[in-house]
C-alpha cells in the first residue's frame, strides 16, 4: 500500500489538523501508511490522541524573519498573507529544504496539504503528487478575506520574487502569484457554494464537511446534567494567547474568553467553554454556570448545545452548521471575519465585532454580546438557516470523495 504524508501550517490551534485527521484515518483504514507533520503542541497532542503517526520537520537553521502580526491579522487575501510570512528568500529556501528532507525520510507517494506553502513547493521539486485541502477564501483567485471592501489595494507585500527565485534554483518555472504554489493536482474546498463561493471555472471541488469526530462521541459525564430546563451555550475560544502567557497578539482569542465570562457568567444559561488544548490566562476564574474543558469532541458538543459562540474559524463554522446550530461570532482576524460575514449573510449567525483590533485593547461591549446571544436564541430563523445550510453540506462528497481521488492519483502514479 501507499505512503501518505499530511502537512499543514504549524500554529497553536486545531483548525487545520481537524480537517485533515478524518482523511488520514480513512486512508489508514484502507491500509495505507499515514503520517502528519505539525510541531505545534496543541495540534501534536490532538494528532497523537487520535492515534496517528507524526513526522518531525528538520530544524531550520538561522532566525525566522519577523512577522508583522498587526498587518497579518488584517491581511486582504491569501496572497497578502503569504507575502507577509514568506518574503525572505533565505528563510523560504531553508523551509522548503526542511520539507524536502522530511519527504526523503518518509518517502511519501502523495502529499495532502492544508496551507503549508513550502511543503507544496517541496512536493513540486520532488515530483510528488499533491492534494490541497482548503477553504474558499484561501484560493489564490478568491475575492479574499476582505471581499466586502472592494478592489484589492495596490502595493501589498508579496513573496512572488522569493518563491520564483527558490523555484528556479530547482528548475521549476515561475508562478504568477506566490499563493499559486498551494495549488495541487486536486483541490478540495471544505464547505459548499453557499459558505465558500469560488470563481466560475475554478478546478476546486466542494466536499462539504470534514469532521474529526462523531456526533455521537462521548462527552464528559459532568455535561449530562447541563442544559436541563435552560439553554446550553458552547463557547469555543480557540487559542487565547498565541504568543504565550505574557505576550498578547492581534490573533488572540482572549477577547472571546473575557467577553463570554462577562456577558454569560451568572445568567440563566449553562455554558461550556473550551480552548482546543490551550491554557487559559493566569488568574481567570469561572462563574458557577460556566464549565471549562480544554477539549471536547466538536461534533458531539455542537449537537448537544443550543448555540455556539466562537472566533469565526472555518472549522468551527462548518461544525456548527452540520449540527444545525446557529452562532454568535466574535472574529479575531480578517479571515475569520470573512467567514463570519458570509454566515451572517446566509442568516445563520450574528457577528459581534471587537471594538479595537490592536493586541492589547481588543474588547467587546458586554451588552452588545448579551443582546446578540438573546436574539439568536429567541429567533428560530437562525436555527432554520443553520439546519438548511448543514443539510446541503452533508450531501456533498466529504472524506469519501477525497479518499477516492487520492487513490486514483496513487494508481495513476504507480
Amino acid at each position: 500500500m501507499a505512503r501518505v504524508l499530511f502537512t499543514m501550517a504549524s500554529s497553536e490551534d486545531l483548525g487545520l489538523p481537524t480537517r485533515l485527521v478524518p482523511i488520514a484515518r480513512a486512508l489508514k483504514g484502507q491500509g495505507h501508511q499515514v503520517a502528519m507533520i505539525n510541531s505545534a503542541r496543541g495540534p501534536s497532542t490532538f494528532i497523537a490522541e487520535v492515534g496517528l503517526d507524526q513526522v518531525s520537520l528538520p530544524e531550520i537553521k538561522g532566525v525566522r524573519p519577523s512577522f508583522d502580526m498587526q498587518a497579518g491579522a488584517r491581511a486582504f487575501d491569501v496572497e497578502h498573507l503569504v507575502g507577509l510570512l514568506y518574503s525572505d528568500t533565505p528563510y523560504l529556501r531553508a523551509l522548503t529544504n526542511a520539507y524536502r528532507n522530511a519527504f526523503r525520510a518518509f518517502r511519501p507517494d502523495v502529499v495532502i496539504d492544508s496551507f503549508a506553502p513550502f511543503s507544496c513547493l517541496a512536493a513540486r521539486i520532488e515530483n510528488i503528487p499533491l492534494v490541497q485541502i482548503t477553504q474558499g477564501n484561501f484560493l489564490a483567485d478568491s475575492p479574499g478575506f476582505l471581499w466586502w471592501i472592494g478592489d484589492r489595494p495596490p502595493g501589498l507585500p508579496s513573496a512572488i520574487d522569493a518563491v520564483n527565485a527558490v523555484a528556479a534554483e530547482h528548475g521549476l518555472g515561475p508562478v504568477r502569484r506566490a499563493a499559486d504554489i498551494l495549488d495541487g493536482d486536486r483541490i478540495f474546498v471544505i464547505g459548499s457554494p453557499d459558505t465558500d463561493p469560488v470563481n466560475r471555472g475554478s478546478s476546486a471541488t466542494h466536499v462539504g464537511s470534514l469532521s474529526a469526530g462523531h456526533i455521537d462521541a462521548r462527552l464528559p459525564e459532568w455535561l449530562d446534567g447541563l442544559g436541563q430546563g435552560r439553554k446550553l451555550i458552547w463557547v469555543y475560544t480557540g487559542n487565547p494567547r498565541y504568543g504565550g502567557a505574557t505576550v498578547a497578539t492581534p490573533f488572540d482569542s482572549e477577547v472571546i474568553l473575557q467577553s463570554a465570562l462577562c456577558a454569560l457568567g451568572g445568567g440563566d444559561v449553562d455554558v461550556v467553554l473550551t480552548t482546543g488544548y490551550q491554557a487559559v490566562p493566569e488568574g481567570v476564574t469561572f462563574p458557577s454556570n460556566i464549565y471549562f474543558a480544554d477539549f471536547v469532541s466538536g461534533p458531539a458538543m455542537a449537537a448537544r448545545c443550543d448555540l455556539m459562540v466562537h472566533h469565526g474559524g472555518h472549522g468551527s463554522m462548518i461544525t456548527g452548521l452540520v449540527a444545525g446550530k446557529p452562532a454568535v461570532i466574535i472574529p479575531t482576524n480578517s479571515e475569520r471575519e470573512s467567514n463570519a460575514r458570509r454566515l451572517a449573510l446566509l442568516g445563520a449567525c450574528e457577528v459581534v465585532q471587537p471594538i479595537d483590533s490592536t493586541a492589547t485593547n481588543k474588547r467587546v461591549e458586554t451588552a452588545v454580546l448579551s443582546s446578540a446571544v438573546e436574539r439568536v436564541l429567541a429567533d428560530c430563523s437562525y436555527t432554520r438557516a443553520a439546519q438548511e445550510l448543514g443539510g446541503r453540506l452533508v450531501k456533498l462528497g466529504g472524506v469519501t470523495e477525497i479518499v477516492k481521488a487520492t487513490e486514483q492519483i496513487l494508481s495513476a502514479s504507480a
